[in-house]
């Protein structure tokens, strides 16, 4: 296993983080702690979730991954060998606290402390935001639209004071952001420099190749900030295992079951550009799946790429990505197609 920094702390993360969020939905507790066991024997000391796991959100499933994550602490007894990070969502979902504004005092502290119960434990290693609460964009949407008096939602000082009540308290040790903007990004660093607050450490964004938009205009202030990347959907939600290929559709597969929440994915460029992907592959003898992690793995601006898996058989030839290095001949092959597609599914 390789480790990073997790942004200025002394924090060495594993540069493959196991994601979570299928526990409680596509698999079940029995699933994730095989695959939790598996990880940490590889040498995975870093776990990502959030309060609104399992995925796609409902109601019903709130809260369960965190639940089953805290059940292995409790039985395994090794919380201290593992960096955690989950995340209290932003608005829209009614079940969870009305769906209004969240990051206000009482909703930060409301949902830092379910997730504590839940996970069975004292402290979180990085806290991160889930979405903005602001109107901008993220989840797709790729133009900004400005809405002029768009006040509603908490000042970013207010939100940084109260997190550095929790760090202060012990319950998180560290900050992140998640699906933010360059312009969201600058002003957390401002504001933490100029008054002393909490750093962000890490930014959980969407990268994977069908989706670069974090090079635009994140990368830039990722390197030279050292907030890295925590990449998700490094697999484009399966695209990119070339499993969808030739309109197949796999019995339990996620689009099978979910497509209604991933149209980002389901356009023709976007199969276009994964059967282009695939040939490169398949001219140099290795995998999409490992092709496809591979170059999210060799970028420079990443921290840790958060991998998901709903059987032992993905999640092993996932973290089996790291004995893959892409050449220059397979990059530039990338970039050709990238240059003639770019992000199709951004």
């Amino acid at each position: 296993m390789k480790y990073r920094k997790l942004g200025t702390t002394d924090i060495k993360v594993s540069q493959i983080c196991l994601g979570t969020m299928t526990w409680g939905e596509q698999n079940t507790k029995e699933d994730g702690f095989k695959q939790m066991d598996y990880a940490v024997d590889k040498g995975i000391n870093f776990f990502d979730t959030a309060e609104l796991y399992a995925i796609p959100p409902r109601d019903k499933t709130y809260g369960k991954t965190e639940e089953i994550i805290g059940k292995w602490f409790s039985e395994k007894k090794n919380r201290d060998k593992i960096i955690l990070a989950s995340k209290i969502a932003g608005p829209g979902l009614p079940w969870i606290r009305g769906g209004k504004l969240q990051y206000s005092e009482k909703s930060l502290e409301n949902a830092l402390n379910g997730s504590l119960k839940r996970l069975q434990t004292d402290y979180i290693d990085l806290y991160q935001l889930h979405w903005p609460e602001r109107k901008t964009n993220f989840f797709g949407r790729l133009g900004y639209k400005h809405v002029e008096n768009d006040a509603e939602w908490n000042e970013f000082e207010n939100i940084l004071k109260v997190l550095k009540k929790f760090i202060d308290q012990g319950k998180i040790r560290h900050i992140g952001i998640s699906n933010e903007t360059p312009w969201g990004l600058s002003k957390f660093l401002k504001l933490s420099e100029n008054l002393r607050l909490p750093r962000v450490m890490a930014i959980q964004n969407p990268y994977n190749l069908v989706n670069r938009t974090f090079e635009i205009g994140l990368s830039e202030i990722s390197i030279r900030e050292k907030v890295g990347l925590l990449a998700y959907s490094p697999l484009g939600v399966g695209f990119l295992t070339g499993k969808y290929r030739e309109n197949k559709m796999p019995k339990n597969s996620r689009i099978a079951l979910f497509a209604e929440n991933y149209p980002r994915y389901l356009s023709p460029k976007t199969y276009e550009a994964v059967d282009e992907y695939f040939e490169i592959s398949k001219k140099h003898g290795i995998s999409l799946t490992h092709m496809s992690l591979a170059f999210v793995n060799s970028r420079n601006f990443l921290t840790s790429n958060i991998i998901g898996a709903t059987s032992m058989e993905q999640l092993k030839e996932n973290i089996d990505s790291l004995k893959v290095t892409l050449d220059k001949k397979i990059i530039d092959e990338i970039e050709i197609v990238h240059k003639n597609n770019p992000n199709p599914a951004p």
